[in-house]
């Protein structure tokens, strides 16, 4: 599980980071990103969203969120945050494509989306 000061939780943390309009797409996934960090100390908070829309089903919903957060824990555990330590807060959505995805297919994907986020530099 994620620790408590790198979790998105609050639903106005959420619609500030959807106001900023900085959006990176891959095949399972969409990447939403907040503002440009001011304050180096404070860290990165990140959300997950995985709607109705992509199953009906709960289980499978919290499965692919279950997934994501495994991903981005074991890259905090692992220290390889650099392009994710440059932004206040990060939502990934999952698409219908990552329904029946491995957990490596999945760390795949976000790599690439970390990759364009790198590559990106969003002010």
């Amino acid at each position: 599980m994620l620790k408590k000061n790198n979790r998105l939780k609050s639903k106005k943390a959420f619609i500030a980071t959807y106001k900023n309009n900085n959006v990176i797409n891959s095949e399972m996934f969409i990447l939403h990103i907040g503002k440009n960090k001011t304050d180096k100390n404070c860290p990165t908070r990140v959300g997950f969203v995985v709607s109705k829309k992509v199953h009906k089903r709960a289980v499978k919903r919290n499965r692919i969120k279950r997934l994501l957060r495994e991903v981005i824990r074991l890259m905090y555990k692992s220290n390889d945050t650099s392009t994710i330590d440059n932004y206040q807060s990060l939502i990934f959505t999952a698409k219908k494509e990552a329904l029946e995805k491995t957990y490596h297919e999945v760390k795949n994907d976000i790599l690439i989306l970390l990759n364009k986020l790198a590559k990106k530099n969003i002010q």
